[in-house]
């Protein structure tokens, strides 16, 4: 299948080496491999939309395990937007042979559903709806105040998680290192996970592990 027309919407402003060889193990699902072969360790328009390289999923993999336990076993993200949500495919779910597509908000600890196989999700969600997909007006409004590119392993993180009741605005936004934030985000999302909703929470502090 071609993604001419992602690539007529999304221009390649930064790339690193794609790792993928013969040592590699085979992908999951077969349509990801000519994906990740074409566009992994690709940044698209300064950093809205990247795909990962092969050799960072099994990263991704554990990253999203930790914030998202119930899909433990299941997930496979192959890319991930400027605020840091990955977008996986899940092994045991699906239609036609096709795993169901997730959207792994990291900021708000929600998976959302996207109901479209991952060529589709490529060549239509993200060219006809990506004012949806990955939320660029808002990312438009980020960048009219902060015009730098996003570095590959950066992402604009929320600095108060909107599961911590943080504000969905461009002052509760800070550009972050993405593992790290990933990491803060999951500390605090299983720490707070079985507070009843209204609790306040006195004091966050963090540690190495």
């Amino acid at each position: 299948m071609s993604l001419d027309r992602f690539k007529s919407i999304y221009t390649v402003t930064a790339q690193s080496e794609n790792q993928l060889s013969s040592n590699e193990p085979a992908f999951p699902v077969s349509d990801l491999a000519p994906i990740i072969a074409e566009l992994g360790g690709q940044t698209f328009n300064h950093g809205v939309f990247r795909v990962f390289r092969a050799d960072q999923i099994p990263a991704a993999v554990q990253d999203m395990e930790s914030m998202f336990p119930q899909y433990r076993g299941r997930l496979v993200p192959f890319a991930f937007d400027w605020l840091g949500r990955h977008f996986a495919l899940d092994l045991a779910k699906g239609d036609n042979g096709q795993p169901q597509m997730l959207m792994l908000e990291v900021g708000s600890g929600q998976a959302m559903i996207i109901p479209v196989p991952v060529w589709d999700f490529l060549n239509v969600e993200l060219v006809e709806y990506a004012a949806d997909a990955l939320a660029t007006s808002f990312w438009q409004e980020w960048r009219s105040l902060n015009p730098a590119d996003l570095a590959f392993t950066d992402c604009v993180g929320y600095k108060v998680p909107l599961f911590l009741g943080g504000a969905d605005v461009v002052a509760n936004l800070e550009v972050s290192d993405m593992s790290v934030y990933v990491e803060l985000c999951c500390q605090l999302r299983n720490k707070t996970r079985k507070l009843p909703p209204g609790q306040s929470i006195g004091s966050v502090a963090l540690k190495d592990v």
